[in-house]
C-alpha cells in the first residue's frame, strides 16, 4: 500500500498527510485532558518527547519490533502521566497549567544532558519505520477508541468532571479514579505520537519538544474545539497546513495564530466545531440519574 500511495502522492504532500495525521493522535490526547475533563495541560510536549526518545533510543539499540518499541515509548509517557497526575489532582486552572509546564521542563532540560539521548545534539539515524499505513491505521483505531470511550458511561462521567466536578460526585462520580485515567491515557497517545514523529523525522533534540511545541498542541484543540473530536481533527488539520501556506512570511506565523485564536474567542468562543459532540448527556444518561442529579 506505501508503494502504491508514494507513486500517486508527491513526497511533500505525503510527508504533510503523514504529520497530519500524527499530529491528531497527540492532539486527541490533549483533547481527552483539557478538552473533555477540563485538566489544563500546557507540558504536553513532555510526554510526546518521552515517548519520542524512549522509542528511539530503542529502535537504536534495540532488535525489537516497531510496534513493541512505540508502546514501550507510549507506556513511558503514561507512567509519567499517572505520576504528574497523582499530585496535581487538587489543582486546577492555573496552577495545574504551571505545573505540566514545569514537568516539560524538566523533561527537556534532561534530555539536554541525557548522555544516550545525544545531549544536546540530539538524537540521528533512527530508523524511519513511520509510513503512512502505520499512520493512518493509528491514527483511525485512536479515533475510534475515543469515539467509543466517551458514548460510554465514562465519557459521560469524564464530560461532568468538566462541567461541575462538585456536581459530578454528588452523583457518584469517582473523580479522582476518573482524572488519573484521563491524564494517563492523554499522555500514553502524547507519547505515542511522539513515538511515531521519532521514527520518521530521522533526527530529534530536545529544542523540538518546548514550551511552544505544548502551546501548537492546544492551539489545535482550542480551535478546532474543547471535548469535540471532529473539532480536534479540524483544528489540527488547519493548523498544519497553515504553516506551509506562510512560508513567505514564516516570521510572522505567531502573529498569524494569535490573530486567529482572538478573532476566535469574540465569535466562536466554543471553537469551531466545539458545538458538535457524539452525544447528548442529558438524552443519553437513564431518566432516573438526571432526575438524581437534578434534585
Amino acid at each position: 500500500m506505501d508503494a502504491f500511495i508514494t507513486q500517486q502522492i508527491d513526497a511533500y504532500y505525503l510527508r504533510i498527510i503523514i504529520i497530519i495525521g500524527i499530529n491528531i493522535i497527540l492532539a486527541l490526547g490533549l483533547n481527552l485532558t483539557t478538552g473533555v475533563t477540563g485538566q489544563l495541560s500546557m507540558g504536553h510536549a513532555g510526554f510526546m518527547s518521552l515517548g519520542a526518545y524512549t522509542a528511539a533510543i530503542l529502535s537504536l539499540h534495540t532488535t525489537l519490533p516497531f510496534v513493541v518499541v512505540l508502546i514501550a515509548g507510549a507506556m513511558a509517557a503514561a507512567l509519567f502521566g499517572i505520576i504528574i497526575g497523582i499530585p496535581s489532582l487538587r489543582l486546577e486552572g492555573d496552577y495545574l497549567a504551571i505545573v505540566t509546564i514545569g514537568f516539560a521542563e524538566i523533561v527537556r532540560v534532561f534530555f539536554l544532558n541525557f548522555e544516550l539521548g545525544g545531549k544536546a545534539v540530539g538524537l540521528a539515524g533512527i530508523p524511519q519505520q513511520t509510513t503512512f499505513s502505520i499512520v493512518f491505521l493509528i491514527m483511525m483505531v485512536v479515533i475510534f477508541l475515543n469515539i467509543t470511550l466517551l458514548n460510554s458511561h465514562t465519557g459521560k462521567a469524564l464530560y461532568s468532571i468538566r462541567e461541575n466536578e462538585i456536581a459530578a460526585q454528588a452523583c457518584g462520580v469517582n473523580t479522582t479514579q476518573l482524572k488519573i485515567l484521563c491524564f494517563a491515557m492523554g499522555a500514553f497517545l502524547g507519547g505515542l505520537g511522539g513515538g511515531l514523529y521519532a521514527s520518521y523525522m530521522y533526527y530529534i533534540s530536545p529544542g523540538e519538544f518546548g514550551f511552544m511545541k505544548s502551546i501548537e498542541i492546544l492551539n489545535m484543540v482550542v480551535l478546532g474545539g474543547m471535548g469535540s473530536i471532529p473539532g480536534t481533527i479540524l483544528g489540527v488539520i488547519i493548523l498544519t497546513i497553515a504553516p506551509e501556506f506562510l512560508r513567505v512570511v514564516a516570521d510572522y506565523r505567531l502573529l498569524f495564530y494569535g490573530a486567529m485564536l482572538v478573532i476566535l474567542m469574540i465569535f466562536r468562543p466554543n471553537g469551531l466545531m466545539g458545538d458538535i459532540r457524539w452525544y447528548d448527556i442529558k438524552k443519553r444518561l437513564p431518566k432516573k440519574e438526571v432526575k438524581k442529579c437534578q434534585s
